[in-house]
């Protein structure tokens, strides 16, 4: 269940396109003035894509207009741990990514999308985000990457082949589980549930077939991926939300000049800026597109709630200082209580 909050933003929108795997093929970088090569998860076309070729105008505007600015979309350079690796190695010079990917990075970033319930409106994860963004910028730059942009896809619910509204109502179903994703299987297991490992091309077939019962996802995805025809019942909570980032290699970045990186930072700002509007906008789009073709939403209620809370509350022990940094665990939930104290009656 903890599994797709940090698989999903593959989406970035997250439509996870279900693309097979095409292969860059292995050779050093050209010259990174003169070509970039970003890779992502999100489809071809999707505003997420769009987005990152306006980047790319802005880019090739400061090579010149000569520069060649090639996006990767669909998954075609591999998951986002391949993508991480092929920057590092050359091969990418960017990537749009979920937490999943940058986490390979820089592990603190998992804080932002790991804590099932923690979050209670987008304006907390903004105020959150941003308290945390020069401290998180710069264990990135330490690291040899840029972040150019933040994002996010929506918020992630439960779809299912059967209804339910309980916890323990999926203990008997099958979840998608993101294959890497080990320490979330373990605790999905030692709770109860049962997480079946598999690639972001095996969830439509699997969901189909009947190997999986559940996918966690947010509804753009659901949507577009059509995982909701076989999984028609989608639990009404937001379990947590999707974040992600544009990021480009330092060696990219310092190979700009200075009124290059000007350029392509308000570009990026700005494409952060349409990414998150545009993603927060689709949660209740996609929902009610998927409605009029046959979802069926269920709400908890009062009770139920308290149950799902009651789960995240004993999660939390097992995900701090495991799946996020303690240190940063607690920062999150010190800028939330000073939020709420700040603001009383902005919660859900």
């Amino acid at each position: 269940m903890l599994t797709t909050r940090r698989h999903l933003w593959r989406q970035l929108g997250l439509s996870l396109a279900l693309a097979a795997c095409c292969t860059l093929p292995a050779q050093p970088a050209l010259a990174a003035e003169k070509s970039l090569r970003i890779g992502t998860l999100v489809p071809k076309n999707s505003l997420y894509h769009r987005q990152l070729m306006e980047v790319g105008e802005a880019w090739r505007a400061s090579q010149g207009g000569s520069g060649k600015f090639l996006v990767y979309p669909d998954g075609s350079q591999g998951g986002e741990a391949e993508m991480a690796r092929r920057m590092r190695i050359g091969q990418l010079q960017g990537a749009l990514l979920s937490v999943v990917g940058l986490q390979e990075i820089e592990p603190s970033i998992a804080a932002l999308q790991s804590l099932p319930l923690a979050f209670r409106s987008w304006e907390e994860i903004d105020h959150v985000r941003e308290k945390m963004r020069p401290a998180m910028e710069k264990r990135f730059l330490d690291k040899g990457f840029v972040v150019l942009a933040w994002g996010d896809a929506g918020w992630v619910r439960f779809f299912s082949k059967e209804p339910a509204f309980r916890p323990d109502d999926y203990k008997k179903m099958k979840f998608f589980a993101w294959g890497g994703e080990t320490a979330q299987q373990e605790i999905m297991k030692s709770l109860g549930y049962t997480p079946v490992p598999l690639e972001t091309t095996d969830i439509l077939p699997s969901i189909q077939t009947g190997m999986i019962n559940v996918v966690p996802a947010t509804p753009y995805f659901a949507l577009a991926s059509q995982v909701y025809n076989a999984a028609p019942n989608m639990l009404d909570i937001n379990w947590a939300p999707i974040v992600g980032a544009l990021v480009l290699t330092r060696k990219a970045w310092d190979e700009l000049t200075p009124e290059a990186q000007a350029q392509v930072r308000t570009a990026s700002e700005k494409a952060g800026t349409q990414m998150r509007a545009k993603a927060r906008q689709e949660v209740d789009e996609a929902v009610e597109a998927m409605k009029k073709r046959g979802l069926v939403v269920n709400r908890p209620n009062a009770a139920q709630m308290r149950e799902w809370q009651d789960l995240a509350e004993r999660l939390y022990p097992r995900i701090r200082g495991t799946m996020v940094p303690a240190e940063t665990f607690d920062e999150v939930f010190a800028h939330l209580k000073a939020y709420r104290a700040a603001n009383p009656g902005g919660g859900r």
